[in-house]
């Protein structure tokens, strides 16, 4: 991980957007966004206490994708109409599934989700990681496929290799890698992994 080329990321963020978060033109892009009502969502219908309602956790899930700016508009659809067709086992899986990534044993309820959503080709790294990065805004991390390649060119982060079939390994070390760099810009550039993610993809 090359923290000098962070460093000159960060001095070209900040001469590019004078200002930095605040600039005018960044202030639109994140109301766009709207990161913390989507956040306020998923920190309330996820939270422990919920999963006693497998078919409202469901439920939400669908919402939560259909209302998310960060997850394409073919994806959606997709993901919506999927889950609508479960029956019981399945329902009960995709709650499981949530509840341990978000609450208990992650690596298990991740690969639960990618192996449920992989029956109908939807295990994608939007799909998977966009209601842990709401839930946990501070640590998960939403996993956009070009933004992380070109992260990890960037930063020259070589023992990781980006593959589009979803693994908790990978998540789980590109995690810590941005975790970790984030201790070394400025706190405005950090007051979420999404965020930061953002200054990144605009500068590298």
């Amino acid at each position: 991980m090359n923290i000098a080329k962070l460093k000159e990321a960060e001095q070209k963020f900040f001469e590019t957007y004078p200002g930095g978060m605040e600039n005018p033109e960044l202030v639109k892009i994140i109301k766009k966004h709207n990161l913390k009502p989507r956040m306020d969502f998923c920190q309330t219908s996820f939270a422990l206490n919920q999963f006693s309602n497998p078919l409202q956790i469901v439920d939400n899930m669908v919402k939560a994708v259909s209302r998310s700016t960060m997850v394409s508009l073919f994806e959606k659809p997709k993901f919506r109409d999927f889950v609508n067709s479960f029956d019981v086992p399945q329902t009960l899986m995709l709650s499981e599934s949530l509840r341990a990534m978000l609450h208990g044993d992650q690596r298990t309820g991740f690969d639960q989700m990618v192996e449920l959503l992989a029956v109908q080709k939807l295990a994608k790294w939007t799909l998977i990681t966009v209601i842990p990065a709401y839930f946990n805004p501070d640590y998960e991390v939403f996993i956009k496929p070009t933004t992380v390649k070109n992260i990890l060119e960037y930063m020259e982060i070589n023992d990781i290799q980006y593959k589009p079939a979803p693994t908790y390994d990978f998540y789980d070390k590109y995690r810590a890698y941005i975790n970790e760099m984030k201790k070394y810009v400025h706190k405005s550039l950090r007051n979420s992994n999404a965020q930061f993610s953002g200054f990144l993809m605009m500068t590298v």
